[in-house]
């Protein structure tokens, strides 16, 4: 191996592209969505307004928001031969191992499923979007063994999203918050599902791959599946009270304390605060102080003594609980609001395509020969042209 060769683990801090989807602005501590801080459109925009754009570039007029919406509602219903497909699988399946066959058998069913047209993508991003809730709210009420929910065209993309789950209207307060995290989850530059998705495209094969893949990459712990994880620390910890044994024994043993650090944020990931306000109104709805309580004592004390602040997963997991989501249906909620940014970073790369193929250093065994064997004149040639290009 040369002495100088420097690799980059994890591609970390490696630019391998332009993007004009989003970028954190280290001056302002912001997430920006084409130029407009996150934490201003999840105050004032609903998520349908950000998915517009995202995949604009510009927030909708009026007139472009209620086509937009219309399109939206008009596919909400799960088709009845994915419905199908579905109920055939396990009843122990996990919900983001369906979420990603559901995926796969949308694309299975579109025969235009291989254009890359840019509008082309768009009508097939809108029916997934639409779709994904019934999708993920089926996934929790069939865990429970409960029927699908049929959408309704009256209300929003998050009161719908939360009527197919739980059967009933939720407070708006429940509403705002929710549509809070999927505004928060949107987008997020070249992490590890979107550029996967990215590499997929290269590639030249169709968005469901694309999306299929990214949704593999997501369900990692390390990437989105750190949400479930930190409602899994909370339920083993139990109450604030207890907070600092477990930690105690959690650091001696060396344990990842998911929730906590970043590659990016190395000061605090810049969603945390407005996704934690949505979590206070939720305690507060909720009446659970409880919660408030443990969340509060695990975030100083891991600060004190390790120095690395929460991320976005950290307020989200308990607020998706409050609301009365299965720990196990974190993840595909974050796959139905990140499918917003997995779309505007598949039309960016093929708007300006390149095959993404790194190289790698071979740190392997020396070449080495099989006894006996003699290479016959067609591999002696080959290996004499390459051997002349070389030199």
């Amino acid at each position: 191996m040369s002495e100088d060769t420097e690799i980059k683990k994890g591609l970390a801090g490696v630019k391998v592209d332009y993007t004009a989807v989003s970028k954190v602005n280290a001056e302002t501590n912001s997430l920006l969505y084409r130029g407009y801080p996150v934490q201003e459109l999840a105050a004032t925009k609903d998520f349908e307004e950000v998915a517009y754009l995202l995949w604009h570039g510009e927030l909708p007029t009026p007139e472009q928001l209620a086509r937009f919406v219309a399109l939206e509602r008009a596919h909400r219903a799960l088709d009845p031969g994915a419905k199908r497909l579905i109920d055939g699988l396990p009843s122990t399946t996990h919900p983001m191992d369906m979420v990603r066959t559901a995926v796969s058998i949308l694309g299975a069913e579109d025969a235009t499923a291989w254009s890359s047209d840019p509008d082309d993508i768009l009508d097939k991003a809108l029916i997934l979007f639409a779709k994904l809730p019934a999708i993920v709210a089926y996934s929790q009420r069939r865990s429970r063994g409960l029927g699908l929910v049929e959408p309704r065209r009256d209300l929003g993309y998050a009161a719908n999203f939360l009527w197919m789950t739980f059967e009933e209207e939720q407070p708006e307060v429940v509403r705002k918050a929710f549509d809070v995290s999927m505004t928060l989850y949107a987008e997020h530059s070249f992490n590890a599902s979107t550029f996967t998705a990215r590499v997929v495209t290269s590639t030249l094969s169709d968005y469901y791959s694309a999306i299929v893949a990214a949704i593999g990459a997501l369900k990692g712990p390390l990437h989105g599946g750190a949400n479930e994880a930190v409602m899994r620390t909370f339920e083993e910890i139990g109450s604030a009270e207890a907070v600092a044994p477990w930690l105690d024994e959690a650091l001696a043993d060396k344990r990842k304390i998911m929730g906590f650090g970043h590659r990016v944020y190395k000061r605090g990931d810049s969603r945390v605060p407005t996704m934690k306000a949505a979590l206070d109104t939720l305690v507060d709805h909720y009446e659970r102080p409880d919660l408030a309580a443990l969340y509060d004592t695990l975030e100083s004390e891991f600060v004190s003594r390790k120095g690395i602040y929460p991320n976005l997963d950290y307020p989200s997991g308990p607020a998706y609980h409050l609301i009365g989501f299965d720990t196990e249906i974190f993840t595909p909620l974050f796959v139905a609001a990140r499918v917003t940014g997995w779309t505007a970073h598949i039309r960016e790369q093929l708007a300006s395509n390149a095959l993404i193929r790194p190289l790698s250093v071979y740190d392997g065994p020396a070449e080495r020969h099989i006894e006996g064997y003699v290479p016959d004149e067609a591999h002696l040639a080959a290996a004499a042209r390459e051997a002349e290009s070389v030199h």
